[in-house]
């Protein structure tokens, strides 16, 4: 909400759209977040540097920072001040840079004889600035046919658009992932145009489950076994794992190519699921991605170790061939064990 003015009809129509799209948002899987301005309270734009630059001096853009970043999408309620925008939302906006790019933006306006599109439409002229994405759908409220005595009445046609703008929101928020993820800061760019690396969340489990499943058939055909946890985990149980290791994610438009996990066990390095979507074998993903997992193994570590089934001769080869030796089997059919000792320091990457 926008307005700070005491008495505005801002709260009103807030609390409206909230009970409008919640059950909508519920069914969606969609977080909803109610922001008001006026408890944010940022003062006039008073950062020194540049918001292209990210770099903050004061608590408050810190703290409007942390509430913008996570968010993949927007819904801003806002009246009309005298043709345009309240300056209350033009110094929000102002305040921030990356944390808006790639991300939609709808709207709720309210006013007298334009019900605020106007403010809207000034609006939008910055926001598409900021790589922010205006929605088609809008919600706009004729002060003269939706109040009486200073209330909001209730408005059934109302309460569809409030639905349509949800559903856009979420359709625009889900095409524009990619490039969100390309702008994130804990992104860095991949070996192929275009694509970037990050660390693996819970999140990304449902990726995770296909690329595990359509990677692990040919491991299961040469080892003549089905029994690999990999072709078999729900994305409930990839997502507890995710959670434990530290896994790298490469992706490109929205797709996940290739990952692997890597995690500290005294002090062994120990990598695994190193995983190449089957359409791009052959390019040297895999290694690059090895060798990523080895970078990222702390310093004081002695050895990396991994597994590969025992009949999977090509990841045999390639390993050796990036150092690694074998140690004893299991079973003649069980996986085997490689290791490469560390013999200088690798500095961990955050």
């Amino acid at each position: 909400m926008c307005s700070t003015r005491p008495g505005a009809l801002g709260p009103q129509v807030g609390q409206w759209l909230a009970e409008a799209i919640s059950p909508r948002a519920a069914e969606l899987g969609v977080e909803l977040t109610p922001v008001a301005l006026g408890d944010v309270n940022l003062p006039f734009l008073d950062e020194e540097e540049h918001p292209s630059s990210g770099i903050y001096q004061h608590a408050h853009t810190r703290r409007w920072s942390s509430i913008v970043d996570p968010a993949d999408g927007f819904i801003v309620i806002t009246p009309e001040y005298n043709y345009g925008m309240p300056a209350t939302l033009k110094n929000a906006l102002d305040y921030l840079r990356r944390e808006w790019a790639w991300k939609p933006i709808g709207f709720v306006s309210y006013g007298n004889t334009s019900a605020g599109t106007r403010s809207v439409q000034h609006a939008k002229q910055v926001v598409t600035t900021l790589r922010l994405v205006p929605l088609g759908a809008t919600v706009a409220i004729r002060l003269t046919d939706a109040t009486v005595d200073g209330r909001l009445l209730p408005d059934a046609a109302r309460d569809r658009a409030g639905l349509g703008l949800l559903d856009e929101l979420v359709r625009v928020a889900n095409a524009l992932r990619p490039l969100r993820e390309h702008a994130r800061a804990d992104s860095r760019p991949g070996p192929l145009p275009g694509s970037y690396v990050r660390r693996l969340s819970g999140d990304d489990a449902p990726e995770v489950t296909v690329l595990q499943r359509c990677c692990w058939v040919d491991e299961a055909l040469v080892n003549e076994t089905m029994d690999i946890p990999a072709l078999h985990e729900s994305p409930e149980q990839v997502r507890e794992w995710l959670a434990a290791w530290h896994t790298t994610g490469l992706w490109r438009d929205g797709r996940l190519l290739g990952m692997v996990r890597a995690r500290r066990l005294d002090t062994d390095w120990h990598i695994g699921r190193l995983a190449v979507v089957p359409d791009l074998r052959g390019q040297g993903l895999g290694r690059w991605l090895l060798r990523t997992a080895e970078a990222d193994a702390a310093s004081d570590c002695d050895r990396i170790l991994l597994e590969t089934g025992a009949k999977s001769l090509r990841n045999i080869e390639f390993y050796r061939s990036e150092g690694y030796r074998s140690d004893s089997l299991a079973s003649p059919d069980g996986p085997i064990c490689l290791r490469k000792d560390v013999t200088h320091p690798c500095a961990r990457r955050t």
